[in-house]
């Protein structure tokens, strides 16, 4: 019999899968395409992009300055989160090979390609890419952390946990002790392929 979290993962698979068809029709319908990673809109969109784009004074008026009051507090975090960026590099390349766990790709966690949208001005451009590092940091984090996890200690918790990361359903029941040795072996092996 197939154990309930594989099933749930193999559904988690096939949502994941109809997300990517999702967003080829989207491509589609908003007439772009990705060519080397790279994002090109026709001549037509991107001139209607461009007569859409809101001038910096006339967003800058319309904006509270209580807004703009808090845009140091958000921007101050940039430096935390390139010293985490630095630090998981380091402890990614130093512990995983020693660990035999493949290492995380940041470019596939790290997006930046928002503020190539001629609809946005100067101002929304730098917030979209300091949203795409920071969130892109986080989620390439998560992952690195998740394989750390599975690889030392995947247990599950005795309570909930809210949003675990993807390797969460495999790891070993809380309390089940037989199961933990074969558990840990798996995981570990499931890092190697």
């Amino acid at each position: 019999m197939a154990n309930p979290f594989d099933r749930l993962r193999e559904a988690l698979d096939e949502i994941g899968d109809e997300i990517e068809a999702e967003l080829a029709r989207q491509r589609e319908r908003f007439s772009y395409s990705l060519e080397k990673g790279r994002v090109r809109f026709d001549a037509v969109v991107r001139q209607r992009h461009r007569a859409a784009r809101e001038r910096l004074g006339s967003f800058l008026s319309r904006t509270r300055p209580l807004v703009v009051l808090t845009a140091p507090v958000i921007y101050s975090l940039i430096i935390p989160f390139a010293i985490l960026d630095l630090f998981v590099v380091a402890y990614q390349a130093i512990c995983f090979p020693v660990y035999g766990i493949e290492k995380v790709r940041r470019r596939d966690h790290i997006v930046i390609d928002r503020q190539h949208l001629q609809y946005l001005n100067t101002l929304q451009k730098l917030n979209c890419v300091y949203c795409g590092y920071c969130n892109g940091v986080v989620s390439w984090v998560r992952e690195v952390a998740g394989r750390t996890e599975a690889y030392w200690c995947p247990i599950k918790h005795a309570q909930r946990t809210a949003g675990p990361h993807e390797r969460y359903a495999g790891f070993s029941d809380y309390g089940d002790a037989e199961d933990y040795p074969e558990r840990l072996r798996k995981s570990r092996d499931s890092l190697r392929k």
